[in-house]
């Protein structure tokens, strides 16, 4: 593996046909592990590092996958709370390029048991819908402004412009993808992740690694549904419109409810779906 590194792999397959079984090749897309760790000045002037979090992704853009979920776990709010953003070694071994290490400014007050805790509970079950709300609150989202007004026939069309970028998923058809387009339409930003979350952790972290949020006049569109951690980093982004090509969880609807996000699924070019914020639909 190296950095950037390969999203799809070729393989030898059997296809079933009505003659039988015949081999052929075939295309998947990669999905290999990240430990992101945390580098963070303590309180004696030394320093600290420790893993936080593991999770499966496709190789690519590993930068801006730490950058998004540090975003969304509330670690960093701005772009200069992150000094670097480094693959590091793993003991005396070679370099490793699925462990990377964020090093935190001094200035930013890092807490690693809370972040433990908000771990653990958006990744398990059995907490309810009212403490997740309260959770995000906590994280220091606000309920986002007002504007912009986007257009209705645009919307309509913005999955299709996703489909046409996503490279990878032609050849594999097994990727989720994420894009943050202009109120225009223009795509800023498109990646894509064998992770529905992950797709989007890398575009918002490739946002805020360009010194571009909060992003109020963006819209974040997604190739799959719009579940509650979706909403919520979009929230945190402060993008105010979420377009998603599945259905939305009920539990995604209080939140965008919640914080003023316009929620829009089923997104289709014959229409779409509603479910928060209809003012910016013009």
């Amino acid at each position: 593996m190296n950095p950037g590194g390969s999203q799809a792999r070729t393989l030898k397959v059997y296809r079933f046909r009505e003659g039988g079984l015949v081999r052929e090749k075939d295309v998947v897309a990669v999905e290999e592990p990240l430990e992101i760790r945390i580098a963070w000045a303590e309180g004696s002037g030394g320093s600290r590092s420790e893993a936080m979090a593991v999770t499966m992704r496709t190789p690519g853009d590993d930068f801006g996958l730490t950058a998004g979920f540090l975003h969304g776990e509330g670690v960093v709010r701005h772009r200069d709370d992150l000094l670097e953003i480094t693959y590091c070694r793993s003991g005396e071994g070679p370099q490793q390029y699925n462990i990377v290490e964020a090093r935190l400014n001094s200035q930013v007050a890092f807490d690693p048991e809370l972040v433990r805790r908000n771990f653990y509970t958006s990744s398990s079950c059995g907490v309810c819908g009212k403490a997740s709300l309260e959770a995000v609150e906590a994280q220091g989202c606000s309920v986002l402004p007002s504007g912009p007004t986007v257009a209705g026939d645009l919307i309509r069309s913005l999955p299709g412009l996703l489909l046409q970028n996503q490279g990878v998923f032609q050849r594999t058809g097994g990727l989720h993808a994420a894009g943050v387009f202009a109120t225009d339409g223009r795509l800023l930003v498109l990646r894509e992740d064998v992770g529905r979350h992950n797709a989007v952790d890398k575009v918002v972290g490739h946002r805020l690694l360009a010194g571009a949020l909060p992003d109020p006049n963006a819209v974040l569109v997604v190739s799959g549904r719009a579940s509650f951690e979706l909403v919520q980093k979009a929230v945190a982004a402060g993008i105010p419109l979420l377009v998603a090509v599945g259905a939305p969880s009920s539990l995604a609807v209080d939140l965008a409810r919640r914080f003023g996000l316009t929620l829009v699924g089923f997104a289709r070019p014959d229409g779409f779906n509603v479910y928060s914020g209809p003012e910016r639909i013009g």
